[in-house]
């Protein structure tokens, strides 16, 4: 049976890397979670989804743990085809657990919320005049998700760690990097990031660190009826 509120993540569900956070915000009873990679092997996900020479990509987990890098424009597609369905079997409420660039995905009756299209405005919002550090997966993202970013009455900084590849001193090195270049506030922008990687840099920083996907979990738990 359907829920009213569906997760859609890009990778296989459920995220038992990010459930415990997201649940403490979510009614348990009333959440169906969704993958795009559900039931695929990682030889089908390679022939699907696989990125070539110039695409801009997306980093994911599988059930396993592992990472897994695909093209977003093929993400895009199959997230459509996901969406669809959903609002086939009534879901009103889908929290889109990714938070990259988006251009084309729409919902024609359920509520769509997209993090590309809540986070970077609502951090704008806090930060104001102040300088944001912003952590990605991979070192092409630095470039590609510099757009989604231009809302930002400062340019931002970047720096470049995976949640999913079990390096805490790879995120530690990052976030020093940011503070280091004027960072007055750390986003962790992967949906990724849990409750583990907040601890990590708490330890170092002393400036606040941000979690979109607990943002959107308590925006999306306001919307459940």
């Amino acid at each position: 049976m359907m829920t009213s509120l569906a997760t859609l993540t890009i990778g296989q569900a459920p995220r038992s890397d990010i459930m415990p956070l997201l649940m403490e915000h979510l009614p348990a009873g009333s959440v169906t979670h969704v993958g795009l990679l559900d039931g695929l092997s990682r030889e089908q996900i390679e022939q699907r989804y696989a990125a070539t020479e110039g695409d801009a990509v997306l980093v994911t987990r599988l059930l396993d743990g592992s990472q897994v890098t695909m093209a977003a424009h093929r993400v895009e597609s199959g997230l459509q085809e996901k969406i669809d369905v959903l609002e086939a079997l009534d879901c009103m409420t889908i929290l889109l657990l990714c938070t990259g660039e988006f251009h084309h995905l729409h919902a024609n009756n359920a509520l769509l919320l997209e993090p590309d299209r809540i986070i970077p405005p609502l951090i704008a919002s806090i930060v104001g005049q102040h300088r944001a550090g912003i952590v990605v997966p991979v070192e092409s993202q630095v470039v590609e998700q510099a757009n989604k970013w231009r809302k930002l009455a400062k340019a931002p900084c970047f720096a470049v760690a995976s949640p999913y590849l079990s390096d805490d001193q790879a995120l530690t090195d990052a976030a020093m990097h940011l503070a280091e270049q004027g960072a007055e506030v750390v986003v962790l922008d992967c949906i990724g990031f849990n409750r583990h990687h907040l601890d990590v840099l708490k330890k170092y920083l002393n400036i606040p660190v941000l979690l979109p996907n607990v943002l959107m979990a308590k925006l999306a738990a306001e919307l459940v009826v």
